[in-house]
């Protein structure tokens, strides 16, 4: 039986995903597109990119990350919608704003996907279970779309759970059954393994998740470095994490690991570029300055680089910090090397009106 800690084993934490987010809001508001193939992003013939696929989508093998195009080849009668994002925000307010009235530890990891820790709640419901049922009920009936919900002890469990039975799932992995969960799991359920690095782990015979216990530590190390300890306690069931909603805000960014290995350098740029932006919009809705722009590039050999660049006045233009990000990129081996992971965050932010004068070009 995997040893929980004290804390992971009296906690009672969801992990709630929203289904198919930004192309379920589409079809809900157009009833023309329900059950048809859908998907967010860019044109086809403007070398778009996937940033959200409907379930229809998803059985033709179209995903987000996908280059539209590749998606529109997969996919002949895939209908292709321009993200509007300032509509999913609003209705991603509204779900929030419900799991906050249930408790206020909630975190956010995206507009569609938060943990929340129901140990206590408002509603005085021992079960988290119940709690879970109730709010996709709740959520159901208030917007029209469908939430699936993992229950465990921990986060890295409860994030699993959350997409054992998708769409609209709910499974529940209660503190006894931990262990009987962990044992059926594939290797490439761990957090940062990713398809690269599970194909070396199998080499080495790691195929399970619980096959990490055994396995020679250096191997293990040589194998994904320096995140070895932290994939053996997760391979225990052990995810002491707390969550945490109010953390000081130094630092705003997003990442993507894709399910395929990005090869064509516009794709890089495209999704860097969509990263950027809504790093730029997070700034404008929370009325935030930052002078700092990092990418964060991991190669498909798990080799990671980052590159960082820092000017006055600081500034939410989207513009802006696209083009530095697109400048930081040219100065890694994207394009000449198999990417696996990118990302864009945001630093040294400052609270104030924007700066007007114009900031200097990044130096090439």
């Amino acid at each position: 039986m995997a040893q929980l800690s004290p804390a992971g084993s009296s906690r009672r934490i969801l992990h709630l995903d929203m289904d198919a987010f930004y192309t379920s809001v589409e079809q809900r508001d157009t009833p023309a597109l329900r059950g048809k193939p859908v998907a967010v992003g860019g044109r086809p013939e403007g070398r778009g990119v996937v940033a959200a696929a409907s379930y229809e989508a998803r059985t033709f093998g179209v995903h987000s990350a996908m280059s539209m195009a590749k998606a529109v080849r997969l996919c002949p009668g895939l209908v292709v919608v321009r993200p509007d994002f300032t509509r999913y925000r609003r209705v991603s307010g509204q779900v929030f704003d419900m799991y906050r009235s249930v408790t206020p530890l909630v975190e956010p990891l995206s507009l569609d996907e938060a943990y929340l820790d129901v140990t206590e709640n408002s509603w005085g419901e021992p079960l988290a279970t119940t709690v879970a049922r109730r709010l996709k009920r709740w959520i159901r009936e208030e917007t029209g779309l469908t939430v699936s919900a993992g229950v465990a002890p921990n986060k890295f469990l409860a994030k699993i759970a959350s997409d054992w039975d998708k769409p609209d799932g709910l499974t529940v992995i209660p503190t006894q059954r931990v262990e009987a969960f962990l044992q059926k799991l594939p290797v490439d359920a761990l957090w940062g393994v990713g398809p690269v690095t599970a194909r070396r782990l199998r080499a080495a015979g790691v195929s399970r998740l619980v096959d990490v216990r055994t396995v020679d530590p250096h191997v293990l190390r040589d194998t994904v470095g320096s995140q070895a300890g932290w994939l053996r306690r997760l391979a225990d069931g052990i995810d002491d994490r707390p969550v945490t909603p109010n953390r000081t805000v130094k630092s705003s960014g997003s990442e993507n690991t894709y399910p395929e290995d990005l090869t064509d350098l516009e794709t890089m740029r495209a999704e860097l570029d969509r990263m950027a932006r809504s790093g730029a919009d997070w700034l404008e809705r929370k009325i935030l300055l930052a002078r700092t722009v990092t990418i964060k590039v991991r190669f498909s050999d798990f080799t990671t680089v980052t590159r960082s660049h820092s000017e006055r006045p600081a500034t939410r233009d989207a513009d802006q910090i696209a083009a530095r990000a697109m400048l930081l990129l040219s100065r890694t081996e994207a394009g000449t090397r198999p990417v696996r992971l990118l990302g864009v965050s945001l630093h040294n932010l400052s609270a104030g009106e924007e700066e007007r004068s114009a900031s200097p070009p990044l130096p090439l």
